[in-house]
This record gives C-alpha cells, sequence and structure tokens, in this order.
C-alpha cells in the first residue's frame, strides 16, 4: 500500500476548503501513521505550467507546509487532473507491486476523482479516507454537497473502499 497525497498546495490549502481545519488534520494523521508503519508516502503536485502562479518556482505550487514531505519522500508532478497522467508515476508503481492506494488531498471534484477513477480502471484497490479530501465552492455546488457526493454516493461500492479515519489508521497500521 502507498498513501498518495494531491496537490495538497500552499495557493489552495485554506480557509476557503470544506472542513478546512479536519481535512488538514486527518490528512496529516494519516502521513504521520502512514510513516510510522513504513508505508511508503508519496506527493503529486499539479503544475499549470510557467507564468500560470501554480508552477515550479511559484510559492503557491509549493506542497503545504502541514503536510510537507521530509527526508527522500517521493514528489511527482502531474499536468492534468489524474496522477496517472504522469508516466514516472505509472512506472514507479509497477516497478514497486504497489496494487493498494489509500487517496487524500484536493480537490474532491478534480484532481482527486479523475485519480480514484483511473486507478480503479487499472485494478488498483482504491481507499478513500473520510474528511481527508476537500474543495471549494463551485457555481453549481457548494463545496459541502460536492465532497458528499463523491465521498458518500459516487466513489463507495463502485470505484473506492470509503473507510472512517479511524479505520484508515488501522490498515495503515497493518500494511
Amino acid at each position: 500500500m502507498v498513501l498518495l497525497v494531491i496537490d495538497v498546495q500552499k495557493g489552495i490549502t485554506d480557509e476557503r476548503l470544506y472542513n478546512y481545519q479536519e481535512f488538514i488534520e486527518n490528512t496529516a494523521r494519516l502521513i504521520q501513521t502512514a510513516r510510522a508503519n513504513d508505508v511508503e508516502v508519496i506527493y503529486v503536485q499539479h503544475d499549470d505550467g510557467p507564468g500560470s502562479g501554480f508552477s515550479a518556482g511559484d510559492e503557491d505550487y509549493e506542497i503545504a507546509d502541514q503536510v510537507a514531505p521530509i527526508g527522500k519522500e517521493r514528489i511527482f508532478t502531474k499536468t492534468v487532473n489524474s496522477c496517472f497522467g504522469n508516466p514516472d508515476f505509472v512506472s514507479y508503481l509497477q516497478q514497486t507491486g504497489t496494487r493498494e492506494l489509500m487517496i487524500v488531498g484536493l480537490q474532491t471534484n478534480f484532481c482527486i476523482d479523475a485519480t480514484v477513477k483511473s486507478a480503479f480502471d487499472r485494478g488498483y484497490k482504491v481507499i478513500v479516507p473520510a474528511g481527508c479530501n476537500s474543495t471549494f465552492d463551485n457555481d453549481y455546488m457548494n463545496a459541502e454537497t460536492t465532497y458528499r457526493y463523491y465521498n458518500e454516493m459516487m466513489w463507495p461500492k463502485r470505484f473506492a473502499d470509503c473507510v472512517a479515519v479511524k479505520e484508515a489508521e488501522q490498515l495503515l497500521r497493518e500494511k
């Protein structure tokens, strides 16, 4: 199993997120649990390209301090919603024999959804811990409705095992 931390970057990690404090605390807790149990933590950053303000070298592009990588934890970059759009990421998972992904991060309705479904389509077991992904209000749904739509209706029993944080912690301890 790998704990995959997607797009928790400074430019979008703030109080505008649904349940911001719970999201940060839960995500940080799972990262610590993974590290304590020798479960690899992999980070992915979204890059919108030079001049966008959200690209390598920009402050907003950097991983949020509360969940920042340590040591030699792997960091991959992507330019599309799904992490599977980066061939180096795909190759790494194949080389390491990874078959289970616990997915946390931002944003629920963009990169998390795309990665959950891409992983499922490729035969990975996908685990999504409650309160460990989030998003913003949009023109069609507020952030809470968006979060609930994916975590309570779209993913469970279809694309992912959506579990409580305590259950996710236990799964990390058992690996």
